[in-house]
Parts: structure tokens; C-alpha cells; sequence
């Protein structure tokens, strides 16, 4: 083609495009907005308009109408809306026809007699002027209706009505309530069961007698809604056993004035085993690979439990390969008496990697701090396993509202979206940020600090370079001040939990603490600073190191002292440098149940480092846990610790001594006053340590679990010296309290075998977690 050819056809083909262009609607300009009422008119013009964004003198669009429409519903204020256009002279005149929700102007309450009025309105959501909602109401229904089965009233009734006045646009609101009689249990029985015993089927209702540690709690009330879920929970048991056609019939509830008896019918049918299994529409893997592990197989026990975990299973295999279209169901049908044959039917789909990761919802986190937590990154399969422990893991940040935080925020979420590129999906994250830092006073005691009160800033997500509000680095800050009868405590410390965007936690702290509950004869002042640096190798090991500078000042000797403290008066620097790995399974840090924690750790100080002790040792401590029947837990643990002199130390001095006794290992014992002691029955600390414990909790209500114990161990004065020599043991029980304050523990410990121990029992408080 020649130039000019190309011009004259450029030429052309933009004529032709000016022509259709210019032949194209020009949209109508609004003139005027008219505002009519369906009912009454309380709701004002001005109001109306404000939420709209159709104006005079603007083009009319539709797309702008729909919106309109969304935002008049969405002030909650209008039942129903129209709006539509009419042709007027040189452009369009908008006519809006609302519907006003009534406005409230008494909400009134009757038949309440066993509590203040006062009270039940407080469940109560609607207030006068607001717009009338029925689902508010229905709400406010439920509300009242569940405070009073909390207290027992489970035969409560609870109903609404509107007086309305249409023509004012007003509502009158009166929730009536037929109180009922209070309901106690009694006891709780069960008719028509052979498979499982009585005590067995106990275990899984939530309807109790209440016991005699129950007086502060709500077990043992009538609650409908616990009733209507115990029976489901009956059935799942049995369902799981194979009786799939069992039925639970509805609790009867036998009232013998405000004591009742609570039945559950049971019908139990027979019991079902796996016919055949079949797999349809795999390709991706074999049969076999998809079989492999599974809970169904032929000749089984059948259970819907079952069949659900496999077709579970099935997904996150296929998840793991980046199949995240994949389909998978199964089709039960029975194949004579007692017999389930079994069809897994799959769909593949296509194979899907990471096109993008889009974030949603952070105002203040950095996108960085939540995309570290994220293990995918863009071009990866699309791996729906890992993408499941992301969330998890952004869940744990606790700087997001999660489903745990229950309605009304957006929980973390992570789910696929569409793109333009087959095989391709975009990974979208959605959060919400709750607050994250927190300020907290306040006085606590304990067997070993006795009376204090503290002061307390932290920010969980603090950003040191942030200004002016330092949140959204994902860093750690903690601020603490803390005076009592026997301490005095400040710390302030800050933690960046990925180093240069390495995953290595770096952190420092700088601290002063003056402690007087060390010793009855002298007081022991520490300050200093520390550096540490932590380096995860699996998801269950990790290594720390740390560097610790401190001058340690033994102060406010007592003159009658005996010479061995006495030498010890004065001030000590210390430069340490220690190093340890850790290997952790438990299965929560809060209430362990099950899993176990070796702890080792090593140090050095002095020498090379500098500083005036001289001094390197160890410490190795190890625990299991055992989950047991009827949710109870048997705790193993044991620690060996050795310190010793080098370089030309004269002494391993009093504070890096090793003892024994208080509420965190021989529990029957005054704190640290097993091991070598003076003239004066003064404890000096031993160089060699070693003890165990085992130790048996169960629960007795909710968030209250009792315990027994056994603990033994010795502290010997020479350096690596486990001769077992100066044992000292003691049985005790205990309670442990999860309270919003903290765990609370509390024990008491009576001495088996003493050395030079003194006392005869043991009482210890302590608020925290032990192992």
C-alpha cells in the first residue's frame, strides 16, 4: 500500500467516525426533582435529596438512578422507593415516590414480674425516633427470650406488636412476655438406648443438673435452644457408630415444681457397614493415590462423618495440585439390610496458579506485613491447603476481626477471584483491623512478688518509623511499669518479627528491677539491656540467641547477714551471650492437651565478652502431655541445669546460683529455699539442678480445673554434680482458674522428703502458665 493511499483510508475511516459519533443520544438534563409520599410525609425533602446523586442541571443517567435507590435504602429510614424519569421541555423532570418507615414513639413492656423492668429493657434495641425495623424487633424478641432462659425461665414467651398511625407515619411498640415458670434440672435421662451406656451419652449433652460448684454458672437451667442441639449431638454420636437411622425424639420435660426431669427418646435402628466404594471422573490421580488414608473403605463402619472427611480429603489433594474448580460428592445407597455402598464422583477442572494477590481492607498494616504471612506468591500453583494456613495465620496475628469475633465485622478472608488469562486466578484478601494496642493498670498478688500494681502499654502491630501513630509495621512494643510490696520493675522492649523482611524475630529490651522477695537478708537490683534474635527451622523448632549487658548490685544487707552473703554485697557487671533451640508440638500454649517442649539453652559470660563474672552452664527442661479420657491431662516435666566458672572466675556469684522451692517447681516449698543454705538457714543457690514433676488436671466446671501433684528434685553446690543425695519431694493439689485477668494457679504442697528444708505445707498463688 502506498502512503498516500494510506492517509486517504485513515482520512476516511475517521469521517465515518466523527459521523456515528456525532449521531449518538446526548443524555437528557435533569430540570427539576419531584419528591411524592406514599404515607406519611415525616422524612424530609431535604433529606431525601441528600442521598441522592441525581441533581438539577445534570445529565439523567440510569446507572446513577440505581445507585440512588441503593442509598435511600440504605439510611434505613424508607420501606420503599421508586424513581423515574418524565420527558419535559429540553430534558427530563425525576419524579421520587418514598415510603417512609413509621418512626417509633414508645416502646412499652408488659408482663414482666421476675426481674426490674429496667433490666429486660436493656436487651431492647429499638428506641424511640428511630425507624421502625422488624428485624430489629424480632431481634429485640430473641434477646429477651434468651435472657430469660439464661436464668432459668425456659418455658418464656415472647411476642410483639405495632400500633401503627399510618396517616402521622408513627409506630407505639409493645413486647408482651409470658414469664413461665424457672426450670432446674433435676436430672437427665434417657430411654431406648442399648448401644451406649447412660454415662456415655451424658458426655455429650450440654444439659446438666447443676452441681455444687456450678452456683455461679448457668448450668443446669432449661435452655430450648441447648435441648434442640443436645439432641443433634446425640444423634451425630450414634451416626458416627454406623446407626445412621437413628432418631432422637424431642426431650420431654417432666415438671415437678421448679424441679424438672428431661427425657431424650431414642430410637437406635441397626448398624451400617461400607459395600462397595467407587471413584468416577479422576484423572490427575489414580484411584489408589485417592483411596489412600481414606475412612471409608469396604467393610467399614458407615458414617456420614466419615464420608464427609473423605470427600475432604479428596478436595485437598486436588487442592494441593492447584485444582481449585474441583468438584467432589459422594452418592450413598443402601445395598440391603445394613449396608451402604459408597460413589465418589469428582469434576477436575483446570489447573490454576497465582495471577495476582490483591489486599482489601488494611487502612494502617502495611501490605508487606500481611503478604509475609501469605505462603503463595504470584505465579504458584494455586494451592488451596496453603492458602487455608495463610488465613490461619492471619487469624493469628490477632490484628484482623475473625469468625471467632462473632457478627457484625468482616472476618480474614482469602478466596479466588476470575481473570482474563485461562489458568489464572487472582488470590483476594479481605480484612478488617480491630485495635490492636491497649492500655492496662491495675494491682495483682502472688505467693512470690506478694502485693503490686502496674501500669502496662503494648501495641501488637507498632511500626517504630510509623509517625505519627506508629501502628501498621507489625512490630511488637511493650512498655511496663510495675511497684510492689518486694519489686520494682521497668521494661520497655520492642520486637520486629521479620528482620530486613527475613523471617528472623530481632528484638531488645531495656530493663531496671529491684526485687526484695529474693532473700529475707539482702535485696537484688538488675539493669541493663538485652538483644535477641530468634530463626524458626520448621514449623516446630526454632533458635534463639540473645546478648544480655546487666549490672547486678546485691544491696541492703542485713548486718547480722552471715559472711558467705556478705562477700557477695556489691556490684557485679555481666556480659552474657547464650544460645538455645527449642522443639514445641503442644497443641495450644493456653491449655496444653496434648503434644511436648524440649527446651535447651546455653550461655557464656565474661572471659572474651568482657564484664566482671565469669561463667557458663546450661539448662535443658522437657515436657510431654497426655490427653486422657473425660478431657483430663497428665503432664510430664523435668529440667537439668549446671553452672560452672572459666576463665579465672573466683565464684559462680549468688544471683546466677541455681534454686528450688515456689510455686513454679517443688510447690510444698518456701521459694528457693531448696538447695545448699548458710549458718543462718539462708539459702545460697547450688551450682547443679534437677527436677521433675507429674502432674494430673481435670475439669470440674467450665474454666475451672482441678489438680494433683507430685514434684521431686535437689540442688547440689558443686558444679555437675546430679548425685540425687539432697532429694526433696512433696504431694499436692491444686486449682486452675482461666480468668480475664489471666491463668490463675493455685496449689497447695505438702513436703514428702526435706533436706534442709523448713516447713510443713505450702500454699502458692501465682497468676500465669506453668511449662
Amino acid at each position: 500500500m502506498s502512503l498516500r493511499t494510506a492517509v486517504s483510508t485513515i482520512a476516511t475511516f475517521a469521517a465515518l467516525t466523527g459521523s456515528i459519533l456525532a449521531q449518538a443520544p446526548t443524555p437528557p438534563i435533569v430540570k427539576t426533582i419531584d419528591v411524592q409520599y406514599a404515607g406519611s410525609s415525616a422524612l424530609s425533602k431535604e433529606k431525601i435529596l441528600a442521598n441522592m446523586r441525581t441533581r438539577v442541571g445534570k445529565p439523567y443517567d440510569e446507572r446513577t438512578v440505581e445507585e440512588d435507590i441503593r442509598n435511600l435504602y440504605s439510611t434505613g429510614n424508607i420501606s420503599n422507593v421508586r424513581i423515574f424519569g418524565e420527558p419535559s421541555t429540553d430534558g427530563v423532570k425525576v419524579i421520587v415516590v418514598v415510603q417512609p418507615k413509621a418512626q417509633i414513639t414508645e416502646v412499652a413492656i408488659t408482663g414482666v414480674t421476675q426481674f426490674k423492668e429496667s433490666r429486660v429493657r436493656k436487651e431492647i434495641s429499638a428506641k424511640t425516633g428511630e425507624a421502625l425495623s422488624e428485624a430489629a424487633l424480632e431481634a429485640d424478641k430473641q434477646k429477651i427470650a434468651d435472657y430469660y432462659a439464661g436464668k432459668g425461665f425456659g418455658d418464656v414467651d415472647v411476642n410483639y406488636k405495632v400500633e401503627s398511625n399510618e396517616k402521622a407515619g408513627t409506630a407505639r411498640v409493645v413486647f408482651n412476655v409470658s414469664e413461665g415458670g424457672k426450670q432446674a434440672i433435676k436430672s437427665v435421662v434417657f430411654e431406648g438406648n442399648t448401644v451406649f451406656k447412660e454415662s456415655e451419652l451424658k458426655k455429650v449433652v450440654k444439659s446438666k443438673p447443676k452441681g455444687l460448684l456450678d452456683m455461679f454458672s448457668k448450668k443446669g437451667r432449661v435452655d430450648q435452644e441447648a435441648l434442640a442441639e443436645d439432641s443433634r449431638a446425640i444423634r451425630e454420636l450414634y451416626q458416627g457408630k454406623g446407626y445412621v437411622d437413628a432418631e432422637v425424639g424431642r426431650p420431654n420435660v417432666a415438671r415437678d415444681g421448679e424441679r424438672v426431669t428431661i427425657t431424650f427418646p431414642i430410637k437406635e435402628g441397626i448398624e451400617y457397614h461400607v459395600g462397595k466404594v467407587t471413584y468416577s471422573g479422576a484423572q490427575v490421580f489414580t484411584n489408589d493415590e485417592i483411596a489412600k488414608g481414606a475412612k471409608i473403605v469396604p467393610g467399614a463402619i458407615f458414617s456420614p462423618q466419615s464420608v464427609k472427611a473423605d470427600v475432604k480429603a479428596i478436595q485437598d489433594l486436588y487442592g494441593t495440585r492447584g485444582y481449585i474448580d474441583f468438584q467432589a460428592g459422594a452418592d450413598v445407597n443402601p445395598a440391603g439390610k445394613g449396608v451402604m455402598n459408597v460413589s465418589y464422583k469428582m469434576q477436575e477442572g483446570v489447573q490454576s496458579y497465582v495471577e495476582h494477590i490483591d489486599i482489601q481492607g488494611n487502612t494502617r498494616t502495611k501490605d508487606k506485613v500481611i503478604r509475609r504471612e501469605i505462603a503463595l506468591a504470584p505465579g504458584d500453583l494455586y494451592n488451596s491447603v496453603r492458602v487455608d494456613a495463610s488465613q490461619s495465620r492471619l487469624e493469628n496475628l490477632n490484628y484482623f476481626y475473625t469468625r471467632r469475633d462473632g457478627p457484625g465485622h468482616q472476618p480474614v478472608s482469602l478466596f479466588p477471584s476470575d481473570t482474563l488469562v485461562p489458568g489464572r486466578k487472582d488470590l483476594k484478601v479481605l480484612v478488617e483491623e480491630k485495635r490492636t494496642g491497649s492500655f492496662n493498670f491495675g494491682a495483682g498478688f502472688s505467693s512470690i512478688d506478694s502485693l503490686l500494681g502496674f501500669a502496662e502499654i503494648t501495641q501488637g502491630n507498632f511500626d517504630l518509623l510509623g509517625w505519627p501513630h506508629f501502628t501498621g509495621g507489625g512490630q511488637k512494643f511493650r512498655m511496663r511499669a510495675q511497684w510492689g510490696t518486694r519489686r520494682k520493675d521497668f521494661i520497655l522492649s520492642l520486637t520486629e518479627p521479620y528482620f530486613l523482611d527475613y523471617k528472623v524475630s530481632v528484638g531488645g529490651e531495656l530493663f531496671y528491677r529491684d526485687a526484695s522477695f529474693v532473700s529475707s537478708v539482702y535485696d537484688e537490683r538488675r539493669y541493663g539491656f538485652d538483644i535477641n534474635a530468634r530463626k524458626p527451622l520448621n514449623d516446630f523448632t526454632y533458635i534463639r540467641f540473645s546478648y544480655t549487658l546487666q549490672d547486678v548490685d546485691i544491696h541492703n544487707v542485713d548486718a547480722g547477714a552471715s559472711q558467705a552473703i556478705k562477700d557477695e554485697e556489691g556490684n557485679r557487671l555481666e556480659s552474657k551471650l547464650s544460645g538455645g533451640i527449642v522443639y514445641d508440638t503442644r497443641d495450644s500454649v493456653f491449655l496444653t492437651r496434648k503434644g511436648h517442649k524440649v527446651d535447651f539453652q546455653a550461655y557464656v559470660a565474661g572471659g572474651f565478652l568482657g564484664g566482671d563474672t565469669d561463667i557458663y552452664g546450661f539448662d535443658l527442661e522437657a515436657s510431654k502431655y497426655f490427653l486422657l479420657p473425660w478431657d483430663t491431662i497428665l503432664t510430664l516435666n523435668a529440667e537439668i541445669a549446671a553452672v560452672q566458672t572459666w576463665a579465672g572466675g573466683d565464684r559462680v556469684p549468688i544471683f546466677d546460683r541455681l534454686y528450688l522451692g515456689g510455686a513454679n517447681n517443688l510447690r510444698g516449698f518456701k521459694f528457693r529455699d531448696v538447695g545448699p543454705k548458710d549458718s543462718d538457714n539462708e539459702p545460697l543457690g547450688g551450682n547443679t539442678l534437677a527436677r521433675a514433676t507429674i502432674e494430673y488436671t481435670f475439669p470440674i466446671v467450665e474454666k475451672v480445673r482441678g489438680a494433683v501433684f507430685y514434684d521431686i528434685g535437689f540442688v547440689n553446690a558443686d558444679s555437675y554434680d546430679f548425685g540425687a543425695g539432697n532429694v526433696n519431694s512433696d504431694v499436692g493439689i491444686g486449682v486452675r482458674l482461666d480468668l480475664p485477668i489471666g491463668p490463675v494457679r493455685i496449689d497447695y504442697g505438702i513436703p514428702l522428703q526435706k533436706d534442709n528444708s523448713s516447713g510443713s505445707g505450702k500454699f502458692n498463688f501465682n497468676i500465669g502458665y506453668q511449662f
